[in-house]
């Protein structure tokens, strides 16, 4: 039997195979000398063979290097795979944290602030930075609507016929029928209908009897409720369930109903739109969420940016949008963070501890030219320079530096201030183009997509640890077929010499030896 090599990085993983293949042939030799004690002492006739001894240390002293040998190879591959696995995660952390340092959102994002209450804000792409006047003169509602109220034997059967309910320009057609015409049986048909335009129902039970309320699931002057009832059969009621809404005036004003029964509604919440102004320029919205205003900024809008009546509180509230220079920062320190983990995860797989046994002082990529070429190659890329545009600007301008052990360390008062103050500087350093960020993202794609050095390196592994198991394989049937061969000699052997010393024992008596004169002469000399 013999066995091939692994794919290794250096001469760690060597080592341990042949420290491991050495004990365990210093082993086999100390268990063959024992065994060759019981076959001289089996051969004197002292005592019979110790067979399962003796086959165990022959096999052993046959095979035992050679098992060491690639169980060693086998836990240095697994090793290597795993110290692999390792580096790659924390490729894949830092091109997560790179990403927004070279897809241009660096400095695309921006703040929003407001000077009063009421008013929240948020910018996104597309904003631009600028200082805006904003007030609120009424805010978007849902209307809700409430018929009059109807005794218990009303609303236990309010009689049959059709309800076409509407909001806005949606309606759904209603069949009220002995099953369901108690008020909370048309609330709840209403409720779980397939086709309800955007409203909501509900009994109300007050001192003066039941009612019915209605209410749109979406703000905004032009979702307005109606309801229509036809095609009457034992009116009890159910005639009073009609209302019409009609929109204000002018536009976006609140709305108003009117009843077509006996029993009036009321109206609790009118359908009303948002009313602003945006540096003296009105506008209404449907929503208190607006985004059509502003590019890129979303306003939220509430109650409170209305000052109550007598108020001296200002209702003109100034909006700021501003580069967002906090996520700026966040997003290079988060990038410094992931290197540095990727730095120190390199240099993990590849320390050396001379305090360690021999074949085990090694990191598992000591040594290792991929690991080496990943980190020449991030080094370089830190400690170099961009142009773009016709500016130049290194890692260390904005106060980023690199230290004698690989890692980066960040001056974050210099970094804001480069962000705040030198923005075309910082835009040039992580430019999408060549950036630095752009240009680590390109180099850790090389390494980890197939057919890199890290999927090369990994194949390699894959393929040794194949060869480690059939090579095993093979051992092991090897190991089976020699025991056997083994067993069967030495029993063979232990038969032979028992029956051979039983004959000798027996020649003696009968002849006579050194110390006898045998059977045989006694006769003899008796006659």
């Amino acid at each position: 039997m013999s066995t091939i090599s692994g794919t290794t990085s250096g001469t760690t993983s060597t080592i341990s195979s042949s420290a491991a293949a050495a004990a365990a042939e210093a082993a086999a030799q100390s268990a063959l000398q024992e065994a060759g004690q019981s076959l001289i002492a089996g051969s004197t006739g002292n005592s019979t063979l110790d067979v399962q001894s003796i086959v165990t240390a022959l096999v052993n002293a046959k095979v035992a290097g050679q098992t060491a040998a690639l169980t060693a190879e086998a836990t240095n591959d697994n090793t290597q795979i795993s110290a692999i696995g390792s580096l790659s995660a924390a490729l894949s952390s830092l091109q997560v944290g790179l990403a927004p340092l070279f897809n241009g959102q660096l400095q695309s994002t921006f703040s929003a602030t407001l000077s009063g209450t009421g008013i929240t804000a948020s910018a996104g792409t597309g904003a631009v930075a600028g200082s805006y006047s904003i007030k609120v003169t009424q805010i978007a509602q849902a209307q809700s609507i409430s018929s009059g109220a109807f005794s218990t034997t009303q609303a236990a059967g309010l009689g049959t016929g059709n309800l076409t309910i509407s909001v806005g320009g949606k309606s759904m057609q209603l069949a009220v029928t002995s099953s369901n015409n108690s008020l909370s049986g048309i609330a709840a048909a209403i409720n779980s209908s397939s086709s309800n335009p955007g409203v909501s129902a509900t009994v109300v039970s007050g001192s003066d009897g039941q009612h019915l309320v209605l209410s749109s699931t979406t703000t905004g002057a032009a979702n307005t409720i109606s309801v229509n009832v036809s095609n009457l059969a034992g009116d009890n009621g159910l005639s009073s369930l009609g209302v019409t809404s009609t929109a204000g005036s002018p536009a976006g004003a609140a709305s108003s109903i009117a009843s077509s029964g006996t029993i009036a509604w009321t109206q609790s919440t009118a359908a009303q739109d948002a009313q602003f102004t945006l540096n003296g320029t009105p506008a209404d919205t449907g929503s208190n969420t607006v985004t059509t205003v502003l590019p890129g900024v979303t306003l939220n809008l509430t109650a409170a940016a209305i000052p109550a009546a007598g108020s001296t509180t200002s209702a003109t509230q100034q909006l700021t949008i501003a580069p967002d220079t906090t996520t700026q920062v966040n997003d290079i320190e988060t990038f410094v963070s992931d290197y540095n983990a990727v730095v120190s995860t390199m240099s993990s797989l590849s320390s050396f501890n001379s305090s360690a046994s021999a074949g085990s002082q090694g990191g598992p990529l000591l040594g290792d030219s991929m690991l080496n070429q990943i980190q020449t190659t991030l080094g370089n890329l830190v400690s170099g320079s961009v142009t773009s545009d016709g500016i130049t600007a290194t890692l260390s301008s904005l106060g980023i530096t690199l230290q004698s052990n690989g890692q980066l360390s960040v001056d974050t008062t210099t970094l804001t201030t480069a962000v705040q103050s030198n923005p075309s500087e910082v835009g040039a350093l992580f430019n999408s183009t060549n950036g630095v960020a752009q240009q680590m993202n390109t180099a850790i794609n090389a390494f980890t997509q197939t057919g890199g050095i890290i999927d090369i390196r990994t194949n390699q592994l894959t393929s040794d640890l194949q060869s480690v198991t059939t090579q095993s394989t093979a051992l092991t049937a090897y190991t089976a077929q020699l025991t056997s061969q083994y067993n069967n000699e030495f029993t063979a052997l232990n038969s032979l010499m028992a029956t051979t010393n039983s004959n000798s024992q027996y020649l003696t008596q009968l002849f006579g030896g050194a110390n006898s004169a045998g059977a045989l002469a006694n006769g003899g000399s008796s006659s």
